[in-house]
């Protein structure tokens, strides 16, 4: 996901700050051809593959590491590479944010995942050039109703976002259809990351805000456009701050985050989602 501070200092609006990792200077918003389509196609699916295996496989007792382990094996086994692993020296080929943890936690032996943890995991798959996207938030056995609550309403602002994705809409209509349902629900929309455009480059243009702002570029959607769409919703404060590691982003309140993604196409008419694994 892309960082808010980050995006408006590269539009002149704002001094870039030192919460997260930086994102690398990209191009412009890019169309993809029937070609490059066939490949992301291909490249998401292996996510959603991978995620959907992560999802039936998770249990209290495994690490975070253990997890991280499964989706490089499995990612390379289908034939691509992970991207995450290596970027901006990210050390992992998944992201894994346990409970109050936003994005960006960092696997490790040492983290036990436990009954009633809200885990989000977020991973992408490089293949033959181009990259595919998701992320997902799992209950790990009963959860607290809030934890609950709150990863389902995180995934029906995903859904209502991308409804209301078709050539000749704009980002503003995915936003406020976000922040329309999140806010309707009583939680917060975490503004200091985006979603983004994706393809050969794991971010691209344009930014995929998920708040009404009048800051960022409204752009206009077309088809062949890819995006990543990732609404990120706090129970509490919208405000997270980054750990010493330089990655990890916790809320400021200690509220609990939870987090859903997908990887689409702009059509004609819609939208299709590339990264789909059957569950929604």
């Amino acid at each position: 996901m892309n960082l808010f501070a980050d995006l408006l200092a590269a539009s002149g609006g704002a001094k870039a700050t030192a919460t997260g990792p930086r994102i690398q200077q990209r191009r412009g918003v890019e169309v993809k051809s029937a070609r490059e389509l066939k490949i992301m196609a291909r490249a998401s699916n292996i996510v959603a593959s991978v995620l959907r295996e992560i999802m039936a496989s998770v249990e209290p007792g495994q690490t975070t590491a253990d997890l991280d382990a499964l989706a490089e094996r499995r990612i390379r086994e289908l034939g691509a590479t992970p991207s995450f692993k290596g970027y901006h020296g990210f050390p992992a080929s998944i992201c894994a944010s346990i409970n109050n943890e936003v994005v960006h936690g960092i696997p490790s032996a040492k983290r036990v995942i436990r009954k009633g943890d809200l885990l989000k995991v977020d991973t992408g798959a490089y293949f033959e050039g181009y990259h595919g996207d998701s992320c997902v938030t799992i209950c790990v056995g009963e959860v607290p109703e809030q934890a609950r609550t709150l990863s389902r309403v995180a995934q029906e602002s995903l859904m209502a976002g991308l409804a209301q994705i078709k050539a000749g809409n704009t980002l503003l209509d995915i936003a406020g259809a976000v922040e329309d349902h999140v806010k309707a629900n009583g939680f917060s929309v975490v503004e200091d990351y985006t979603g983004h455009g994706v393809g050969r480059n794991l971010h691209e243009e344009p930014s995929v805000f998920n708040f009404r702002t009048d800051e960022l570029p409204n752009v206009t959607l077309r088809p062949g456009m890819t995006l990543a769409v990732e609404p990120i919703l706090n129970a509490g404060s919208k405000r997270c701050r980054t750990l010493k590691d330089r990655w990890t982003v916790v809320t400021q309140d200690g509220s609990l985050s939870a987090q859903w993604e997908h990887t689409i196409v702009v059509t004609s008419d819609g939208c299709e989602i590339l990264t789909d694994r059957g569950d929604c």
